[in-house]
């Protein structure tokens, strides 16, 4: 077993050792006993796309003793050394399909074929992702210490704002969640909704706080979101505080909200600062087809979720 798959074994024995990383639901879909670790090749989601980890595994002359097949998704390795463990593969959410040419090796050793839905597949990577960052297995050092900044009053103003407009039963799909002070709103008003963002640090203090569920939130650029969900995965897309919104950097914060807003089958809610950012969201939704409104949200702390762009589509 060459260098790179050793690397990456030792990076997962450290955390077994430690009994940090528990990645409850990858053991319940490959059907092992909770006490069987399971480690995933890639470290993040950008990785599950690009795959350059699992590359370099394929070009190996891996020692694998068994495997378990996950139909149509990817596969799981048993190794015995450095560590004994499972070592998941997977390209299903990446444009280039290279497992399959190379599955025909460890043909001999499946010991079970297992099926998964895409929720539950898409759930199980998330909580192992999400688990292992806020437990800083994938960072050196760690910069950010302490809680992250709540600010109740508006946590209470924004659950009030949203109560009329979210019913408990709607898919929600939250981009730019931070560490999760917004999150909590969806909470109070009994959402349950799947976050993400792409700044690590954030997310991850949210994590190591317990302000997010590990289940329920994932690191992602959100331009990259269709590469995940196929349109109209939600019922109700959502994004608080974004921006803040300029001349100079509206091309990218287009390019985000109308990736995110098309997968959103009803409903897309987003919350700025100021009256201009609401209408350029406001202009580019409406050139794709949705019809919403500008709402005036102004308090006078004048700080946080001052207009809002909400929009239902019809039927």
């Amino acid at each position: 077993m060459k260098i790179i798959v050793k690397s990456i074994v030792k990076s997962v024995a450290k955390n077994v050792a430690n009994s940090v990383v528990e990645s409850v639901l990858l053991n319940q879909l490959l059907d092992t006993n909770e006490d069987e670790d399971v480690l995933l090749a890639e470290e993040s989601w950008q990785d599950l796309m690009e795959l350059p980890v699992t590359r370099q595994i394929l070009q190996e002359d891996l020692d694998a003793d068994a495997c378990i097949e996950i139909k149509d998704m990817g596969i799981a390795l048993h190794l015995s050394q450095p560590a004994e463990l499972w070592l998941l593969l997977t390209d299903h959410y990446s444009s280039s399909k290279i497992l399959l040419k190379h599955a025909e090796r460890w043909r001999n050793k499946i010991i079970r074929t297992v099926q998964a839905s895409e929720t539950d597949f898409f759930s199980a990577l998330t909580e192992y992702l999400s688990t292992s960052l806020g437990a800083e297995l994938f960072c050196e050092s760690c910069l950010e210490k302490g809680s992250p900044l709540y600010v109740q009053e508006r946590i209470d103003r924004l659950a009030s704002l949203l109560q009329p407009m979210l019913s408990e039963d709607e898919s929600i799909l939250e981009i730019c969640c931070g560490s999760g002070m917004a999150t909590q709103a969806l909470i109070a008003n009994g959402c349950r909704p799947l976050s993400m963002d792409y700044d690590r640090c954030d997310l991850c203090l949210g994590l190591k706080n317990g302000f997010m569920d590990p289940k329920r939130c994932f690191l992602l650029d959100a331009r990259q979101l269709p590469q995940i969900f196929p349109e109209g995965s939600f019922h109700t897309v959502l994004g608080f505080m974004v921006g803040l919104i300029d001349n100079f950097n509206w091309p990218l914060w287009k390019e985000i909200l109308l990736a995110a807003s098309c997968l959103a089958k009803k409903k897309v809610l987003f919350t700025v600062y100021t009256q201009k950012e609401a209408e350029l969201i406001a202009k580019a939704l409406g050139d794709i087809g949705w019809r919403g409104r500008v709402i005036d949200n102004r308090d006078s702390k004048g700080i946080y979720d001052q207009w809002v762009y909400l929009a239902v589509k019809q039927e």
